[in-house]
């Protein structure tokens, strides 16, 4: 049987489900009888021992694979056997008559509130740490299986209603053979970190938790988005050779990943890389990229129960500064909010999140946050070529105000003593269509901009992106979103004024042509679309790419523009 998706990162797998669910629990105050003390006393023991066998497993297996990682488990088997917390979920069962699950959450969420006001910063983040425990004991207690990315026994085609960025970031890579979700599409951050690690990804089967069983050997064809159930011996190898076809494609495209992009007739374009978490791998980028076209600083606050400090985020981004040296590193400013929450800050509940208080807005709404995170960028930025980009800004008053903000920052370090570069260059990201249509005044007010297609598309399209129902109207390839895109190129061009992109349209072939047609030169990607980039920009000229571009504003519909642009670059992607 086959099951048609969005293929959103290119491949070919096969292997076992692995059906994700996160855990869940809804707990209510559940009272035992007077006389049943004891025996729930021994349940509560029975369940500490099951999750200190489950930490030991998971700790013995990460010492060998990750040392780093199985020092968190050690420090919550530590947590499980902790005496005052021992002693309070004991006496809450004895003397108040709570059920093992009732008096650990209360025991745990008590503890939590105590640390989360520590002065301490490691105290804090202990937080995590309690609530991670507190939830493996009470899903234990429901005999509930555990389901975690980042401790998968074998490797596993994922299968998920939605993976949340902090689930992708914490995923492990090497186990997991293909992704695919009920929502989503090639603009979600499940597709974006799926082609970043080089895993397929079928995004967007409605029902897929439903229609795929757990352990059923399934072939995900992420080339033309096919999830296939109960193939025989022969698709299974005709499958198998598929997958070897694409392979030798994609060593092939490789191969240009360490080249200079120089096009045939001489222009140079700058090839950037988009990071997130700016770890080894995503650092490794530096060696074949001209700089960080799109650094997400808002994985930075994610997964953690409280927020960064100024001294974490000075070191991170100090980190990205010196591999890079000389060359840019463009720090976006938190873009939290649409399907981006964090459990460190308490966002607010609307019916449309991506119109609503999200990116520059909630910023403002949090200028204590704001600030403390302009002044760590500032600080660090001493140790390279820094550039900050504001996402979300929708008009004039906003780039004002943001540039009195910066201003506001600058001076409190200068009265503390604290040094900052002063050649750090402040810019826009350009995906609010207001901002667009008046690039020609923007581009006279900032150092630069930088065009996010994935919302710039979303809004000008009129559509949700990770909505599956609509997915057809998301058009990367609409004409008028390419006119909109010359009108911003031509303005900054205009003024002398740096302009790139770092959508998903810059690190696709098809698109990416027609942006350097219409006279981008910077385009900025994840690691894994380099090569094809530098494969097309290396063989083909400006002219060429010119009369692509020309063509392409004069047609009327995105269809037919996808497939013209499919069959004039057939032979260089």
């Amino acid at each position: 049987m086959t099951f048609k998706g969005n293929p959103v990162s290119p491949g070919i797998a096969a292997g076992p489900v692995f059906l994700y669910t996160p855990f869940k629990p809804q707990l209510e105050e559940n009272l035992i009888p007077e006389n049943a003390v004891e025996e729930n006393i021994k349940k509560y023991e029975d369940l500490r021992e099951k999750a200190k066998a489950e930490l030991d497993a998971i700790r013995a297996k990460l010492e060998v694979e990750d040392p780093e990682k199985a020092k968190i488990f050690a420090a919550h088997n530590d947590i499980l056997f902790d005496d005052a917390m021992d002693e309070e979920i004991r006496d809450a069962i004895t003397y108040d008559y709570y059920s093992p699950e009732w008096a650990i959450h209360t025991t745990y969420e008590k503890f939590i509130r105590i640390l989360s006001k520590a002065k301490d910063e490691i105290i804090r983040e202990r937080v995590a740490d309690l609530r991670d425990v507190r939830s493996r004991l009470v899903r234990i207690w429901y005999n509930v299986p555990e389901k975690n990315l980042s401790t998968l026994e074998k490797p596993v085609v994922v299968v998920a209603y939605d993976l949340f960025p902090s689930d992708t970031a914490t995923l492990d890579r090497s186990k997991v053979l293909a992704i695919v979700t009920e929502i989503g599409g090639p603009t979600s951050h499940s597709a974006i970190i799926a082609r970043s690690y080089e895993i397929p990804a079928v995004l967007g089967l409605q029902d897929a938790m439903t229609l795929l069983k757990d352990d059923e050997e399934v072939i995900v064809d992420a080339v033309l988005g096919d999830i296939i159930t109960e193939a025989d011996q022969a698709t299974l190898a005709e499958y198998a050779a598929k997958r070897e076809a694409y392979l030798v494609k994609a060593a092939d495209t490789k191969k240009y990943k360490d080249v200079v992009a120089i096009t045939k007739d001489g222009v140079r374009i700058n090839v950037e890389q988009n990071i997130a978490s700016a770890d080894a791998m995503e650092l490794e980028g530096a060696t074949c990229t001209d700089g960080v076209g799109l650094f997400r600083s808002e994985f930075l606050y994610m997964g953690r129960e409280t927020l960064p400090t100024e001294e974490e985020q000075v070191e991170l981004y100090k980190k990205v500064l010196i591999a890079y040296g000389d060359r840019p590193v463009i720090l976006r400013t938190m873009d939290i909010g649409g399907d981006k929450k964090l459990d460190c800050m308490e966002m607010p509940k609307e019916e449309n999140p991506f119109l609503g208080l999200r990116a520059l807005r909630l910023s403002f709404a949090n200028l204590p946050i704001f600030k403390t995170q302009l002044r760590a960028a500032f600080r660090a930025s001493v140790n390279g070529n820094l550039w900050i980009m504001f996402p979300m800004v929708g008009s004039m008053n906003d780039v004002h105000r943001v540039k009195s903000i910066v201003e506001e920052v600058k001076a409190e370090l200068k009265a503390e003593g604290l040094a900052y570069s002063e050649e750090v260059k402040i810019g826009v990201m350009v995906e609010v269509p207001t901002i667009a249509v008046i690039a020609d005044i923007v581009a006279k007010e900032v150092d630069f901009c930088s065009i996010g297609t994935n919302d710039l598309t979303q809004y000008s399209t009129a559509v949700d992106r990770m909505n599956p129902n609509v997915a057809g109207y998301y058009q990367t390839f609409h004409p008028a979103l390419f006119r909109l895109i010359g009108h911003v190129i031509k303005s900054f061009n205009a003024e002398g004024k740096s302009v790139g992109v770092c959508g998903e349209m810059g690190g696709n072939p098809l698109t990416a042509a027609v942006l350097m047609g219409l006279g981008m030169r910077t385009l900025s990607m994840g690691i894994a679309s380099v090569a094809g980039i530098k494969k097309l920009v290396t063989n083909i000229t400006i002219p060429e790419l010119e009369a692509l571009a020309n063509k392409v504003v004069n047609m009327a519909t995105a269809s037919e523009i996808e497939e013209y642009l499919k069959k004039e670059l057939a032979e260089l992607i």
